[in-house]
């Protein structure tokens, strides 16, 4: 009887820590036309909103949406792309109308360009020419890799990483749907001695024929690259809409473990914000009951 108890309160502290992390998601946004709208119809400001960047629009599509976002009183991280900054002038002048506009956070990709605008080639040649300017932001976030990226080697995503580490406070995973492969990947960058605290990489409640909607007005382009970076997601899709559910659940025992430092989860919401905060919400009262 006494061990059941304890499965039972142990199962039930492992529900309250991952509420206490999906309290504090982080809702990625793509900045295409209508997303403020949605982002100030269905969040609440305390929510903190991720802006990506892609070649396509380029980096001043970025900057506008995280300024109006601001302006609106949401904490707002927009994704400075290595890849779409020319020189050292153009990232000062980027630099300079993050800081005035109000902007603490900035989370540091390569991007998806497959020609450099310029100089910068890596998240990491980038951060280093930030030089002294690092420390005019609270937080510096850099990308994980749970499962192997489709260009780079493990050897060099696991290089980068130990590069970029000492020059950031934060990593975001990449999107992975198997939890096994999370938590393990999580194990091995902690006994590589990396103690940045970890957003986990999750996608929202998103509905295919959306996803591919957004993919066409990005550009096709960036929809083959989408898919070559995830290759099980698409047939995932084509026979549901995706559900967050299942991962969370699976991911929750190791979650409650303090070891591990999640800072919380990062939603891949391909503008279905609606959607995934009404997830977020529902799940949010279930594990509170």
């Amino acid at each position: 009887m006494r061990a059941a108890t304890d499965s039972g309160s142990a199962r039930d502290g492992a529900e309250l820590a991952v509420a206490d992390l999906l309290r504090r998601s982080r809702f990625e946004v793509l900045p295409l036309d209508g997303i403020e709208q949605q982002v100030l119809r269905h969040l609440a400001t305390d929510v903190k909103v991720t802006v990506t960047a892609s070649p396509r629009r380029g980096l001043d599509a970025t900057l506008d949406l995280s300024e109006s976002l601001l302006r609106a009183g949401y904490g707002v991280v927009p994704h400075l792309s290595a890849r779409l900054v020319r020189d050292r002038a153009h990232l000062d002048q980027v630099l300079d109308r993050l800081l005035a506009a109000g902007v603490r956070e900035l989370f540091v990709p390569a991007g998806d360009a497959d020609v450099p605008a310029g100089e910068f080639h890596s998240a990491v040649e980038l951060l280093e020419a930030m030089g002294s300017r690092r420390a005019e932001f609270s937080e510096i976030d850099i990308t994980g890799y749970p499962e192997s990226h489709h260009l780079i080697s493990d050897e060099e995503t696991i290089q980068a990483m130990f590069a970029k580490a000492p020059m950031a406070t934060h990593i975001i995973s990449q999107i992975c749907f198997d939890a096994q492969t999370i938590t393990e990947w999580i194990a091995k960058v902690r006994a590589r001695g990396t103690d940045l605290p970890i957003w986990i990489g999750m996608p929202g409640r998103v509905d295919h024929v959306k996803l591919m909607r957004i993919s066409m007005k990005i550009g096709l382009g960036e929809s083959a690259r989408f898919l070559r970076h995830h290759t099980n997601w698409m047939s995932r899709l084509l026979t549901r809409q995706f559900k967050p559910d299942r991962l969370l659940r699976e991911l929750t025992p190791a979650l409650a473990d303090p070891a591990l430092r999640v800072a919380g989860f990062h939603l891949y919401t391909f503008n279905e914000v609606a959607r995934t905060e009404r997830w977020r919400q529902a799940t949010l009262e279930r594990l509170a009951g």
